[in-house]
């Protein structure tokens, strides 16, 4: 199991060529690949994009691509000969016509002239470099994954104690649903005494409102859903692929059912139980943000 955040780098060197690769991983609800890279590596990207996508399946993905030329330089020195005898010619027609001037052109000075000497860079070995970008490209995803995966590690077990907490307020929730029935009958009869005073009550008709009411706020079936979505949850976390999207799932599930045991409750002990179980519902929504 992988967080959603994490750092990665690798450097490949090879025919006095360097590339090094980094790159950084936050949370996104899909695959979102930003590749920063030099313009002469732009044929590059399609091979960054599949290897990545290969070993990362969710997350905002920035790439970062350093190159450096550590052997032979590629640039090469190119001396344009008809110019710099013209520049020679020239100077010697300003010298015959200005002798008292000083004269010191010289090589030095002829170097600097424009256009005399240019650089010029040989063309790259495209497959070479696509070579090297997708070597350094995959093993950075794999120092990627290992930070991921230890930070997923450790969401992993925050999360099955948050699991833990989940069961200890079901219990609690298990031991209140019963008063809410006993209380309501208590409550009934008491008014009904208040407002009929020494006339007889109807047990039977009482009875049936008391019914009519445990059907209502009966919440057997949040308690069982509940039961099942924790025991699913502990599943999930025990595999290794990638569990963010079905954990975002099941945690809208867990508050849908805690939302119900609050509004069929009229029991202030389980309402509170309720609302604890809604806020540690919240905590591990956060969490479950994180991972892939």
């Amino acid at each position: 199991m992988k967080s959603m955040t994490g750092y990665g780098k690798a450097t490949v060197m090879r025919d006095g060529r360097e590339i090094t690769v980094e790159l950084k991983s936050v949370n996104h609800r899909f695959l979102d690949i930003a590749v920063k890279i030099p313009r002469a590596f732009i044929a590059c990207e399609e091979v960054i994009r599949s290897t990545v996508s290969e070993g990362v399946s969710r997350g905002h993905v920035d790439v970062f691509l350093n190159y450096t030329l550590v052997g032979d330089t590629d640039r090469r020195v190119s001396v344009d000969m008809a110019l710099a005898r013209s520049y020679v010619e020239a100077a010697h027609q300003l010298n015959g016509a200005f002798p008292e001037l000083h004269h010191d052109f010289n090589i030095n000075a002829l170097m600097h002239a424009g256009d005399v000497i240019t650089l010029q860079q040989q063309p790259e070995d495209e497959e070479l470099l696509r070579s090297i970008v997708a070597e350094a490209t995959a093993e950075a995803v794999v120092a990627l994954n290992a930070m991921r995966e230890r930070e997923g590690n450790s969401l992993r077990e925050d999360l099955l104690g948050k699991m833990d907490r989940m069961e200890s307020l079901l219990s609690k929730v298990k031991e209140y649903a019963p008063e809410v029935v006993e209380q309501y009958r208590e409550k009934l009869r008491a008014r009904v005494t208040e407002a009929l005073g020494e006339v007889q009550t109807d047990e039977a008709r009482l009875l049936n409102e008391v019914c009519f009411f445990s059907d209502k706020c009966c919440i057997d079936e949040e308690i069982t859903r509940l039961d099942s979505h924790i025991a699913h949850a502990r599943a999930i976390l025990a595999t290794e692929e990638p569990v963010g999207r079905k954990l975002d799932f099941l945690v809208q599930e867990f508050n849908r059912e805690a939302n119900t045991i609050c509004s069929k409750s009229s029991y202030l002990e389980l309402t509170n139980v309720a609302l604890e179980m809604k806020n540690e519902i919240e905590k591990i929504r956060e969490q479950v943000q994180n991972l892939e």
